[in-house]
């Protein structure tokens, strides 16, 4: 089997995380298909760790990697408080260039109250341009984790702001010239800050999900909100109906997408957010979200069942999604 970009293929997936090590009973949950952190017993309440790169862009990568690992750990329903990244940068790289990055960790770290508490700096000639992978930890109460397994017959799925905001910003950086050709100068301009507007961080939406009494959540991340909605139903084991007509897009995505030939619902999707609960909740919390500047809808129900079950126009239609991200195809 020869890998291509993205994430690996399922059934190698599965038959990699089969491998823990020692045994622990104190681990709640180590590597699952699906679940977005681990989850570890310290007696009173559970420890949730959680590590990830950012490799499909080099500008504020720092920024980026506290991001991107704060909101998995806030998907579990804990807030993130300490972080060590790994940084390897190519030979050549400017001192600059490193003080850069690590201040844009330090300003997306004192943003959201979390604490750097350390990593590993090298400069190594395996990478043609900085690499940075971090380490995210924050603690829970054990009536307050939630994980991507909770999600029950009978509940909604409320989908937060719009999808491929984080492959939006990617391209309008990576690909200036063509998105100012499809969009405009003002329009590129405007995409390309999609990362801090609406923003790829989905801590403060999580958190008021979890208070909510969110069942299940998950962030889409690699493979968009096809792959998001398939690992929320295959952790929960139960299926969804999803009205695909009802998750929101920009117009840039919707544009930008249309010129690569590319699915935007398959387009790396952090800022957005899948969460699950009852019915007579979701009401509340969309207010509560309305309150604090973020749009969100029910886009979809839990039912019994495997997988995604689709529709348009009130239609039943194929459901795909891919461990590719749609990115790979452009960059």
């Amino acid at each position: 089997m020869t890998l291509l970009p993205g994430k690996l293929p399922v059934r190698l997936l599965r038959q990699l995380i089969r491998y823990t090590g020692a045994a622990d009973r104190a681990v709640r949950i180590g590597p699952r298909f699906g679940e977005d952190a681990a989850v570890v017993d310290l007696g009173d309440r559970y420890l949730i760790l959680k590590s990830d790169p950012v490799t499909f862009t080099a500008k504020e990568i720092g920024w980026y990697a506290v991001h991107v690992n704060a909101n998995d750990i806030a998907v579990m329903g804990a807030r993130p408080r300490w972080f060590q990244t790994t940084l390897i940068l190519p030979p050549g790289t400017t001192a600059a260039t490193a003080r850069t990055i690590i201040r844009d960790v330090d300003r997306a770290a004192r943003a959201l109250g979390i604490a750097v508490t350390g990593g590993h700096t090298e400069v190594s000639s395996a990478v043609t341009r900085p690499i940075i992978a971090g380490d995210m930890q924050g603690i829970v109460a054990h009536a307050g984790l939630v994980t991507s397994a909770g999600a029950r017959p009978g509940d909604v799925l409320v989908f937060t702001k719009c999808a491929g905001i984080e492959g939006t910003s990617i391209l309008a950086r990576e690909r200036p010239a063509v998105t100012r050709r499809v969009l405009g100068v003002r329009g590129q301009a405007l995409a390309a800050r999609f990362h801090h507007r609406p923003g790829i961080s989905v801590t403060g939406e999580a958190l008021l999900a979890a208070r909510a009494g969110a069942t299940a959540m998950h962030d889409p991340t690699e493979g968009g909100v096809a792959a998001g909605l398939f690992e929320l139903a295959w952790a929960s084991g139960c299926r969804l109906d999803v009205d695909l007509d009802e998750i929101p897009l920009h117009r840039f995505t919707r544009e930008l997408c249309a010129h690569f030939a590319i699915d935007p619902l398959g387009l790396i999707g952090s800022g957005s957010l899948l969460a699950t609960l009852p019915a007579e909740r979701a009401g509340r919390l969309i207010d509560r979200l309305a309150r604090a500047g973020i749009r969100a809808r029910v886009v979809g129900t839990v039912a019994r069942g495997r997988g995604v079950r689709a529709r348009r126009g009130g239609r039943a239609v194929p459901f795909h999604w891919s461990e590719r991200d749609e990115l790979t195809r452009v960059l």
